[in-house]
């Protein structure tokens, strides 16, 4: 059936719930959906219902799921300022860093005023004005007279404003503004709040909205039967009728892999149990060795609980199959805060000398940091040790530090172990010959790939790529990651292939992370890759030809330019963790058919009836859920020349999210993927250094000036060759 009919039937069945509800994107919300949840700072959570139609295998089908999001209280603006900003004393003046988070909050939003009883106006802020209503000077009439808004309330309207020393909210263009005082302004329900949450908003929505498997499905059977699919007319027109019942599908389960671990551990295999395992009595199979570390305290912690926390950790090292120097190289230190730089570049300072002096190694090989108590210095900490000094670091939260459990340090010395290149784990199969079918035959490189985004509101921050390969043939668990900035909201990856001008010598150069990454690859195993998969997160079904294009092209060329006929068969599977697909467990509360969750066990596999009806995609549930409802991934192959058979592609997908280096349980993505996601995540913060704690942030200057074409894209930094070297964004 062609996409144009589809879309059609779907504005049909979308025509009702438009009229009714708050529509977003394709979704509805109202507050006759359940009660409103204050999420904090202004804004509250609405409910409602997702519907797409989709062409199925078993013909068209009708996607449906609950969902919420957030929404501005129609309160009064100085309502909202007061939450917004956390104010105590609404009596005291806003400063200029207030006033610019206020015009970023309320640019766009619709407001009406209540200073009139008789006529009600309505308008939509353009912004907030520089100067406080008490001083702010307008023309009232032809004759040039000009009055402060607060005197010509008080004149035209007999209104005497509380907040003179606040400023305007602006309406209307910059030539002819409209000046309305907070205080006479209420929000207009039923607005949407797009910009990006912070963490306590983004708690309180998932506290609401976040409903075990039995009641999500309840809830969305209920939703149905209240949509009345059956009585809406333009569906009685069209002939379309709905099932009110959820389809059911057949499903298999995929064994868990066997996984390695060092042959001098008293377990020497591991088999996963409901996706799930853990460290003890086993080594990890590549111990990594640390001749050179220390700590770096920017916390309150004391002295003695600093040392005792470093050599639990160390000794967790050791005793998990490292070698870790028992003794920091160079004395712990404690710093101020507000003297991370310093400090950080010191520690480098002191360790060089002593390297030098001692003629051991050339580098610090590991940081350990604890943070300081208030959040928001993990990124710039980062970009200084990744990009300026080139030190591999794992900062721990002081919270955990001072009171570290068992579980903690074993996680902890996961990671650590794969910055200083080591391995944790490896699949068993991966020494059998042919053990990993397709695999295991010829050298394959797997790639992982993404792009991240500002959050909405920035408009002039770059996007960021990330290109993750691995490295290692035939196990399969390390990666290389590299990054790139590119235009705002741009979702193909620019820099996967490029070729540039060598202005002295005039010929052009060929470069790229494609590239760069297949030339590694063969520098680490002396073999060159003779089959490619690429995983290729974060692209939505409207872009898949324009990325298959542009980025299988790309993969081509590095191919080419690196030797004449040199083209390995590529299999391109796009990764899918942002829809709409639900799996249910057919008989709930079944210990054979569910996790401790009540979730699908992991490895549940979907390709039939609910997949596409010509394309080869795929559901798979690899992962134990641990609240909610799970959500499948959904992986859609849109290039195969390896001529994967489904079974192969999905047990390989499977196999390798029990390969994930930070924790001992299966992940929901494929590490390939999720690496690209973390790495691209870390450079971010090279970016934000100065602003990332994880809230909402006004822009570099909080100035945003409207564009006229393309921004100039900020280049990233450059990552030291000794950090890129290892899993440094584990």
């Amino acid at each position: 059936m062609p996409q144009e009919t589809i879309q059609v039937l779907d504005v049909v069945l979308r025509e009702s719930p438009s009229w009714n509800y708050v529509t977003v994107s394709r979704s509805f919300f109202s507050t006759t959906f359940g009660h409103r949840g204050d999420i904090g700072e202004g804004l509250e959570c609405w409910r409602g219902y997702y519907q797409s139609l989709r062409p199925t295998q078993m013909g068209l089908s009708l996607n449906i799921d609950i969902s919420a999001t957030s929404f501005f209280k129609p309160v009064s603006v100085i309502k909202f300022v007061e939450e917004y900003l956390n104010m105590r004393d609404t009596s005291r003046p806003l400063s200029d860093r207030d006033r610019v988070k206020i015009k970023k909050a309320l640019r766009g939003v619709r407001i009406e005023t209540t200073h009139q009883q008789d006529q009600i106006r309505r308008y939509k802020i353009t912004g907030v004005t520089s100067i406080p209503m008490s001083q702010l000077i307008f023309p009232v009439d032809d004759k040039g007279t000009r009055k402060t808004v607060v005197q010509y309330f008080w004149d035209k309207y007999n209104y005497s404003l509380k907040h003179g020393s606040w400023p305007c909210l602006q309406a209307g263009s910059d030539s002819r503004p409209v000046y309305l005082p907070m205080e006479v302004c209420k929000i207009l329900e039923g607005q949407r709040y797009s910009k990006k949450l912070n963490d306590r908003q983004v708690t309180n929505i998932l506290r609401a909205t976040c409903k075990r498997p039995q009641e999500r499905e309840q809830s969305i059977h209920d939703m149905v039967l209240h949509n009345k699919y059956a009585d809406d007319r333009f569906a009685q027109e069209f002939g379309i009728k709905v099932s009110s019942d959820l389809v059911t599908v057949p499903a298999r389960v995929l064994p868990p892999p066997l996984l390695k671990y060092h042959e001098s551990g008293r377990e020497k295999t591991c088999a996963p149990s409901v996706g799930q395992w853990n460290m003890i009595n086993k080594k990890m199979i590549n111990g990594g060795t640390i001749d050179n570390w220390t700590c770096l305290n920017f916390s309150r912690m004391r002295p003695d609980e600093v040392q005792r926390f470093c050599m639990d950790l160390i000794h967790m090292c050791n005793a998990t199959g490292m070698v870790v120097n028992p003794r920091p190289f160079v004395d712990v230190k404690s710093a101020a805060p507000n003297h991370i730089e310093n400090a950080l570049r010191d520690v480098h300072r002191r360790a060089t000398q002593m390297l030098a002096q001692q003629g051991v190694g050339n580098q610090l090989q590991l940081l350990i940091v604890i943070l300081p108590d208030v959040s928001g210095s993990y990124g710039k900490i980062k970009r200084v040790c990744e990009t300026d000094i080139g030190i591999v670091s794992q900062c721990c939260l002081p919270k955990h530090a001072s009171r570290p459990n068992k579980q903690y340090l074993e996680n902890v010395a996961l990671k650590i172990n794969v910055k200083v290149g080591g391995r944790n784990t490896v699949l068993e199969r991966a020494f059998v010959r042919n053990g990993i079918p397709f695999v295991s035959e010829v050298p394959t490189i797997i790639f992982g790939a993404d792009v991240t985004h500002p959050p909405p509101g920035e408009d002039s921050a770059s996007s960021i790529a990330a290109v993750v390969a691995s490295m290692d043939w035939p196990e399969i668990t390390k990666y290389r990651g590299l990054v790139s900035a590119q235009p705002h909201r741009q979702e193909i990856i620019e820099d996967l292939f490029t070729v540039t001008k060598d202005l002295q010598k005039g010929h052009s150069v060929n470069g790229g992370m494609i590239r760069e990454l297949l030339i590694a690859f063969r520098r680490k195993t002396n073999r060159r890759p003779e089959r490619i998969i690429f995983y290729r997160d974060g692209v939505s079904e409207g872009q898949f030809s324009h990325v298959l294009l542009h980025e299988m092209d790309a993969i081509r060329k590095a191919c080419a330019s690196l030797e004449e006929g040199y083209l390995p068969p590529v299999t391109f599977v796009v990764v899918q963790k942002r829809h709409h697909t639900r799996l249910f467990p057919e008989v709930h509360g079944r210990r054979d058919m569910t996790d401790k969750s009540g979730n699908i066990l992991p490895g549940t596999v979907v390709d039939q009836q609910i997949c596409h009806p010509t394309e080869f995609d795929f559901y798979l549930c690899s992962h134990a859920g641990i609240q909610g409802t799970s959500r499948p991934t959904h992986y859609h192959v849109l290039y195969d020349e390896n001529h994967f058979t489904a079974d192969a592609l999905q047990s390989l997908t499977n196999n390798l999210c029990y390969t994930y280096a930070r924790c001992t349980r299966a992940v929901s993505v494929v590490p390939p993927a999720y690496y690209a996601h973390l790495a691209a995540f870390r450079a971010r913060y090279y970016v934000e250094g100065e602003s990332s704690d994880g809230g909402s942030t006004p822009g570099s200057s909080g100035q945003t000036v409207a564009r006229e074409g393309p921004v100039e894209v900020r280049q990233l930094p450059k990552i030291k060759d000794n950090v890129k070297d290892v899993m440094f964004y584990c």
